[in-house]
């Protein structure tokens, strides 16, 4: 078995337990999937905070895990047979907590393709929307006097919201009264959207009450108020 310290992350983030999961991360949307996760299903991990403003995701360490530069990425030290297991995207990480510990995936093959089905809605539509709609409200983008690149990305969250207010109707979570990996993911980013960004009036968010409840019961999940947090301040 490859000890931990054969990682070349391990030498910029050393590990105190390398028995645990080595999670490097940070608390941004994407980041706080996997912190959640973790803490949901009780798994023993240790947390690293990669710090954008000093670049630590350029770092050689850093890349040496994820050529793709991005959090959150995690090895497993105790990964499939017993070999250490890196891995990043943050929805490959959950598809694979899940089946390691039997949790927050349907067992049934059709509920658990639905799932999938709305993990993907938010990796492909919720994440990379909402994120647009921060870059050109909150961020730099909001200087530009051309306003159509913005009025774009609104009106494709409304769409994305008012898809899952339809689907929430009647359910209390994604998947109805199961919670899931897809509310794990989908979540975060809609409590970005008008909690860091700002962007609910912009939104409308209002005209999605369904949203909102959801939203609400997520947010105060004792699991999800302690992942929320991880990895913490310097």
């Amino acid at each position: 078995m490859k000890p931990l310290a054969e990682f070349p992350i391990t030498r910029k983030w050393p590990a105190r337990h390398p028995d645990r999961l080595q999670l490097y991360s940070l608390p941004t949307p994407n980041g706080v999937k996997v912190s959640i996760m973790l803490e949901e299903t009780g798994l023993p991990y240790e947390a690293h905070r990669v710090a954008f403003d000093s670049d630590d995701q350029l770092s050689p360490e850093f890349l040496s895990l994820n050529p793709n530069n991005k959090i959150p990425a995690i090895i497993d030290p105790n990964g499939p047979g017993g070999r250490p297991l890196p891995l990043w995207e943050s929805g490959a990480i959950l598809l694979y907590l899940a089946g390691k510990t039997g949790r927050l995936l349907p067992e049934d093959v059709a509920a658990r393709y639905e799932t999938l089905q709305w993990l993907m809605f938010q990796m492909g539509g919720v994440g990379p929307m909402f994120g647009q709609v921060g870059f050109f409200h909150r961020f730099a983008g909001k200087a530009y006097e051309d306003k159509r690149p913005r009025d774009r990305y609104v009106a494709e969250s409304r769409r994305l919201l008012a898809v899952l207010e339809g689907r929430l109707a009647g359910r209390a979570w994604i998947m109805g009264e199961a919670y899931t990996i897809a509310d794990i993911a989908t979540w975060p980013w809609v409590r970005n959207l008008v909690g860091f960004y700002e962007a609910g009036d912009l939104v409308g968010f209002a005209d999605f009450p369904n949203v909102a409840r959801v939203l609400a019961a997520f947010v105060a999940r004792p699991a999800v108020v302690r992942g929320l947090g991880i990895p913490a301040a310097a």
